[in-house]
């Protein structure tokens, strides 16, 4: 038989019990996710030996900052033979927009001078023979000599002018056209040279966390290889995954409170996305009994100052 004096206790410890069990269970409103990180992975796309890293793992960097430069004596030699090309182009390009140099001008000029000289005694000692033949005085050979001399002097006198006019305009348009598409060509191969050049040398494109660097200096660096895992505060998120039975009343831009481990204060996020597909499915017609197994992976961002405080791979709770 129980004693009275004890009697009171067994509801005392049934209502404890009750208390403890109440006090251990999760609010029915919080699921279970994951903190994730989506890296941006930084190479280069032309391969070489890396020279300087930068930066180490853990660093924080802004954007524009150096992360890691890679050798570049094969881009440099190039980038400096194009502008030697280039320059050569733009020289044959003006130089075939304008005329002759003055010196070959003038000499032209003085040819000229020298033909009409020519001419003009030509001119006289023709009309001398043909008075003396008129006469009888000369011979018909003589006088045929000496017009072919006047004629040749007129002749000399014509092609001298003409190549006076010619000296002063520049090339023919088709000559000239193809220098300028010359000087273009070489205008963008010094271009393409420079952007090799430039990307053995690669900047943060934006603010963040190095994660981890994955060469180090002097070992060889296969084009298009990452050599820098950055992360950025603004691609860290939280994963969680709802059951179908709550995904309903879930839509994007919900706050979202995140707690994690340690920390008192909880996070506040935004739900930015829910997947429409249902994982972990089975492979049978649903049933009453199989719906409560699906679940779907929703997503929840952060501002960048409270994004930096989490890390990726942390377990958290979500309560939305």
């Amino acid at each position: 038989m129980i004693s009275l004096r004890h009697a009171w206790r067994a509801p005392l410890l049934f209502i404890a019990a009750l208390a403890i069990i109440s006090c251990s269970r999760k609010p029915s409103d919080r699921v279970q996710g994951y903190v994730e990180g989506e890296f941006v992975y930084i190479s280069s796309p032309l391969p070489g030996t890396l020279e300087t890293l930068h930066v180490q793992r853990g660093a924080q960097v802004k954007a524009g900052d150096p992360l890691f430069a890679l050798e570049n004596v094969t881009e440099k030699t190039a980038r400096d033979e194009a502008e030697r090309r280039l320059a050569q182009a733009r020289a044959n390009f003006e130089d075939a927009r304008q005329g002759k140099r003055p010196t070959e001008i003038a000499s032209i000029e003085a040819q000229l001078q020298q033909a009409h000289a020519a001419l003009a005694l030509s001119e006289r000692e023709y009309a001398r023979q043909d008075e003396l033949t008129r006469t009888g005085a000369a011979s018909k050979q003589e006088f045929d000599r000496v017009r072919s001399a006047r004629d040749q002097d007129r002749q000399k006198v014509a092609q001298l002018e003409a190549e006076l006019k010619t000296s002063k305009l520049g090339s023919r348009n088709e000559q000239v056209t193809a220098a300028e598409a010359e000087m273009h060509a070489r205008e963008s191969a010094l271009v393409r040279a420079e952007w090799d050049l430039s990307e053995k040398r690669q900047l943060a494109p934006q603010a963040g966390m190095v994660f981890d660097t994955l060469y180090r200096e002097g070992e060889w660096v296969p084009a298009g290889r990452p050599i820098v895992a950055l992360l950025p505060p603004q691609n860290i998120k939280v994963r969680a995954f709802v059951p179908e039975t709550r995904v309903g009343s879930i839509h994007p831009g919900q706050q979202v409170s995140v707690t994690l481990d340690g920390v008192a204060d909880p996070f506040v996020g935004k739900v930015s996305y829910i997947s429409p597909q249902a994982e972990y499915t089975p492979p049978v017609i649903y049933s009453q009994e199989s719906r409560g197994k699906l679940v779907f992976m929703i997503e929840a961002v952060f501002e960048p100052q409270v994004a930096a405080k989490l890390h990726p791979g942390q377990p958290v709770d979500l309560q939305f």
